[in-house]
């Protein structure tokens, strides 16, 4: 994401603009799954950007605080972080290496509709994820 983008939401959201919350921020919006502080981190690191753990979980701790980014424990009772509004998205997750693959589609917006008729809530979001073996895991 581009800085000016960034900008532009951390002023709405009353977030000071910082570098380093520039590029956790852009690394979020850059993934297609969620991703845990570690790899964020190793990201980071890859893109010889260098911070330290403890200024990643308090960067994502602003952005949860602020509902940018949404904090989730899918797998391994390990957090993952990923930015709310972007896409919505479901996921994929094998249970053996731990591999996480975003869906393109919603499969249960149909059955969200009906299930908003039949019990006249108002339904503002949901979650889904699917567990089983990914290929390389399967073949094992």
């Amino acid at each position: 994401m581009e800085g000016k983008d960034c900008r532009e939401i951390f002023k709405k959201n009353s977030i000071k603009t910082t570098k380093q919350r520039e590029l956790v921020f852009g690394v979020l919006t850059d993934s297609d799954v969620p991703l845990t502080v570690e790899e964020i981190y190793v990201i980071l690191m890859e893109q010889e950007k260098n911070m330290s753990l403890s200024t990643i979980y308090r960067i994502l701790d602003v952005f949860v605080s602020k509902n940018l980014v949404q904090k989730s424990n899918i797998t391994d009772n390990k957090a993952v972080y990923e930015v709310i509004g972007i896409g919505h998205k479901h996921h994929i997750i094998c249970i053996s290496c731990g591999k996480i693959i975003a869906l393109d589609h919603c499969p249960i917006k149909e059955y969200e509709i009906a299930l908003e008729n039949e019990t006249k809530f108002e339904i503002i979001s949901h979650k889904l994820v699917f567990f089983g073996y990914c290929p390389d895991c399967k073949k094992k």
